[in-house]
């Protein structure tokens, strides 16, 4: 893209400490409220270079509220998610009121563009990418977070058409000591919001992130959403009357299990829905019976999720991700104010136990 049209994102003097890092920011691809995203590239040496996609945060503009609270958790879960199915953030660079978050480039788009190109999913291929989201949104609830924006948008296809589940804007920790927090933000989009946060009234984020899975797959089988409304009330009778059903050119071609899986998550009632765990174990899944085990890779991540967990509640563990992200830029000091809050290094450190794991 055009050198000005970059520069009205980071000046000469941020690009040129990038690229002191090996990053060089090319064509934006992208952009939201207080975000930019640009296609980059990272020089790993003189001969060896790789394709990444750099979401760029300037919260000069931004409203107090973001930079309290969305943003501190945005940048807590990236820093702490590590797992196959979540998008690899590599590196989260600070310089002044900028944040360069630098993450794997998703060569196939997002999940509503493929389906808007290639049309509805056959069941078979549906069951293996539910079953991939449903691997990563087990590993962050086990680690008590929730996402609260996932829909078809936020799930990206890298070049091997395997998805990643992105976008942690609205994500947010759901347990403090040993209490489940509740929400009251509405958050995320209109089509993939819960009847309870459509409600108004207090919710718990795991169940209601479990509602959106539904409409996911239910999108990913019919090439369509399940309700057709803009208004919030008409869209809430509907959820909770259960008013949709299968279009007519899929119904006959789903198993009894596919349909069943689905009317369980679209549950207006969020405390029958099923966890993203039960659904793995369940007899949908299982009909590929490849895909009824977890990895070696994923149990070990979960089990390190669900034992994080534990320590906190035990010790008592109540920091907020205000306090964390602080005490990171404390430590993050760099030339010219260029703050290191996350890179490769510490991904491996945390890959590296889990093969210590395996050895012992």
């Amino acid at each position: 893209m055009a050198t000005e049209k970059l520069e009205l994102i980071a000046t000469q003097s941020d690009l040129h400490l990038l690229r002191e890092k090996g990053f060089i920011l090319e064509k934006l691809i992208g952009e939201g409220s207080y975000a930019k995203v640009f296609k980059a590239t990272q020089m790993i040496d003189e001969t060896r270079h790789c394709v990444m996609a750099c979401k760029v945060i300037n919260t000069a503009q931004a409203p107090r509220d973001y930079l309290l609270k969305f943003l501190p958790r945005e940048l807590d879960v990236l820093i702490r998610v590590n797992h196959p199915h979540i998008i690899h953030v590599s590196n989260i660079l600070q310089r002044r009121a900028k944040y360069f978050i630098f993450l794997r480039f998703a060569e196939h788009g997002d999940l509503l563009d493929f389906l808007t190109h290639h049309g509805a999913l056959p069941e078979k291929q549906s069951r293996l990418w539910m079953r991939q989201i449903l691997s990563g949104i087990q590993y962050i609830h086990a680690l008590n977070i929730a996402h609260r924006d996932l829909k078809c948008e936020n799930i990206l296809i890298t070049a091997n058409y395997n998805v990643k589940i992105t976008d942690f804007g609205f994500a947010r920790n759901v347990r403090l000591r040993d209490r489940d927090v509740v929400s009251e933000t509405y958050c995320g989009s209109l089509s993939y919001a819960a009847p309870e946060v459509l409600k108004g009234v207090p919710y718990l984020p795991k169940l209601s992130d479990m509602w959106s899975i539904g409409i996911i797959l239910y999108t990913m089988l019919n090439k369509a959403l399940p309700f057709n409304e803009t208004s919030v009330r008409k869209l809430y009778e509907k959820q909770v009357m259960r008013k949709w059903r299968f279009r007519t050119n899929v119904v006959n071609q789903l198993s009894t299990e596919c349909k069943q899986q689905v009317t369980m998550l679209m549950e207006p009632d969020a405390k029958q829905r099923p966890t993203a765990g039960s659904i793995v174990n369940g007899a949908w899944i299982a009909m590929d019976q490849k895909l009824a085990k977890l990895t070696f890779l994923e149990e070990s991540l979960l089990k390190q999720a669900e034992e994080e967990s534990q320590r906190k509640e035990r010790e008592h563990i109540a920091e907020s991700e205000v306090e964390r992200i602080a005490e990171l830029r404390r430590k993050a000091r760099g030339k010219e104010g260029l703050k290191v809050l996350k890179t490769n290094d510490t991904i491996y450190r945390k890959s590296q136990s889990i093969f210590d794991i395996k050895e012992q």
